[in-house]
C-alpha cells in the first residue's frame, strides 16, 4: 500500500485543475502583454483568475498580485511594510518564533539593515498570546506578521484578535497563509489583515505560482525589476497556465472545504488515538485548533531519520518537519519554541493527511509505525 501523508510540504494537482492549465499551454499560449487576439486570449486569463481568486478571498481584484509562491510573497510584504515603517519613523518589526524560514530569515536581512525585530514566544500548545503582543507593541512598530496556521503542528492562531491589536497601535497586520488556505474558512472581508501570502501548491495547485494580497492604498516595493507586468510591481512574463491552475484550485478547494475538513480530521483523529497507545508518545498542539490533517508526534527514543527511511520504503511518505529545512541538521525551531528539547524535537514526525485518505491506509500508518518503532527502539537500546 502507498500512502502520501506529508500535504504539507505539497500537494497533488487535481484533474480538474490539470484540465483548466493544458490549453493555455498548447493552445492558447500567448504572452498576455501582447495586443494581438492571442495575447489577449491569456490576458483574459489572467483578469479572469484574479476576479476568481478575489471574490473567493472577499476582496478586490487589484488588491491581489501574482508571484512565483509563499515565500516571494513573504518577502515582498515584508519589504513593503518596512519601507512603509521607515517613512513613518516606524522601524520595529514583530513576528513569531514558529514562522516559516521565508520570514524569518527576511527579518534577519532588516535586522541587518537597522530594523529593530521582536520574535513573540508561544505557548506550550504552539500558540501566540494576544497579551505577548499587546506588551510587546510600541509606537514605534510598523508590522505585526503571524501566521495562520503553523506547518509543522498545524497550530490555528488567533489572527483576528492579532490584527485587531496591531492596528490598535496604528501597526500593518500581514498573515502567513501557505498553510491555511483552502483548508480552513478565511476571508479578508472586514478584517484587520493588510497583507497575506499563499502558495498554490498547498491546495492542489500547481508549483510555482502563489498570491500576494495588500490592501489598496498600500503601495508594493518591488523586489523584481524590468517589465510592467502586476502593476509595475512585479516585473516577468506571467505565468498563465499556472495562475488559471491556482485559481481552478482555489476554487474546488473552498468548494469542498467542509467535506474536505471533516474527512481529513476524523482520519487525523483516529490516527492519533491509535498511536497515543504507545508508550513514549505525545502530541504536539493537540490541546488546540488545528488544520485537519495535521498531526505532529514525538516518538522518544526513535530519531525521525531512523523511522523517516524505513517508513518510506514501506510507502508511507511523511515528514520531520518543513520540508524546506529538511537538509538542515538542527532540530525543528518549531518545536524548541513550545518547549521541547532537542532530543524530543529530533523523534517527532510530521503526518499531514490529504482529502483522499482512507481508513484503510490509517490502519497501515498504524501498524507499520507500531511495528518499526518498536523494533528501532529494541535496536537502539542494544547498541
Amino acid at each position: 500500500m502507498f500512502v502520501y501523508a506529508d500535504n504539507a510540504a505539497t500537494t497533488r494537482v487535481l484533474p480538474k485543475v490539470l484540465e483548466a492549465m493544458l490549453p493555455y499551454f498548447t493552445e492558447q499560449y500567448g504572452n498576455p502583454s501582447s495586443t494581438y487576439p492571442l495575447g489577449q486570449e491569456a490576458s483574459r486569463a489572467l483578469i479572469g483568475s484574479r476576479e476568481t481568486i478575489a471574490g473567493l478571498l472577499g476582496c478586490r481584484p487589484g488588491e491581489i498580485t501574482f508571484t512565483s509562491g509563499g515565500s516571494e510573497a513573504d518577502n515582498q510584504i515584508l519589504r513593503t511594510a518596512a519601507t512603509w515603517g521607515k517613512k513613518q519613523g516606524r522601524t520595529h518589526l514583530i513576528s513569531s518564533a514558529i514562522e516559516h524560514h521565508a520570514i524569518l530569515h527576511t527579518l534577519e536581512a532588516l535586522q541587518a539593515e537597522g530594523f529593530t525585530v521582536t520574535l513573540l514566544p508561544v505557548n506550550r500548545e504552539g500558540q501566540v498570546e494576544p497579551a505577548a503582543l499587546e506588551q510587546a507593541l510600541t509606537p514605534e512598530t510598523a508590522l505585526v506578521s503571524i501566521m495562520a496556521a503553523n506547518n509543522e503542528t498545524g497550530a490555528i492562531q488567533p489572527i483576528a484578535r492579532l490584527a485587531a491589536l496591531a492596528h490598535a497601535r496604528g501597526a500593518l497586520f500581514h498573515t502567513d497563509a501557505v498553510q491555511a488556505l483552502g483548508h480552513i474558512p478565511l476571508t479578508l472581508k472586514d478584517t484587520d489583515i493588510d497583507f497575506l501570502s499563499g502558495s498554490a501548491h498547498k491546495f492542489h495547485g500547481p508549483k510555482g505560482v502563489g498570491i500576494l494580497f495588500a490592501r489598496r492604498g498600500i503601495e508594493l516595493e518591488s523586489l523584481i525589476f524590468g517589465g510592467e507586468q502586476e502593476r509595475g510591481k512585479r516585473a516577468g512574463t506571467e505565468n498563465v497556465p499556472g495562475i488559471v491552475g491556482m485559481a481552478a484550485a482555489l476554487e474546488e478547494a473552498i468548494r469542498n472545504l467542509e467535506a474536505n475538513a471533516s474527512r481529513m480530521a476524523a482520519a487525523r483523529d483516529a490516527l492519533e488515538q491509535q498511536l497515543l497507545t504507545l508508550p513514549g508518545t505525545r502530541a504536539h498542539s493537540g490541546q488546540v485548533p488545528r488544520l485537519p490533517g495535521h498531526l505532529n508526534m514525538a516518538f522518544d527514543g526513535v530519531p525521525a531519520e531512523a523511522l523517516l527511511p524505513v517508513l518510506g520504503m514501506a510507502g508511507i511518505c511523511v515528514s520531520a518537519g518543513s520540508a524546506c529545512a529538511s537538509g538542515s541538521p538542527e532540530p525543528s525551531h518549531v518545536l524548541l519554541a513550545l518547549g521541547c528539547t532537542p532530543e524530543e524535537a529530533r523523534c517527532s514526525l510530521r503526518f499531514s493527511l490529504g482529502d483522499d485518505i482512507t481508513l484503510e491506509q490509517v490502519h497501515f500508518i498504524v501498524e507499520t509505525v507500531t511495528r518499526e518503532v518498536a523494533r528501532l527502539r529494541k535496536f537502539h537500546q542494544q547498541a
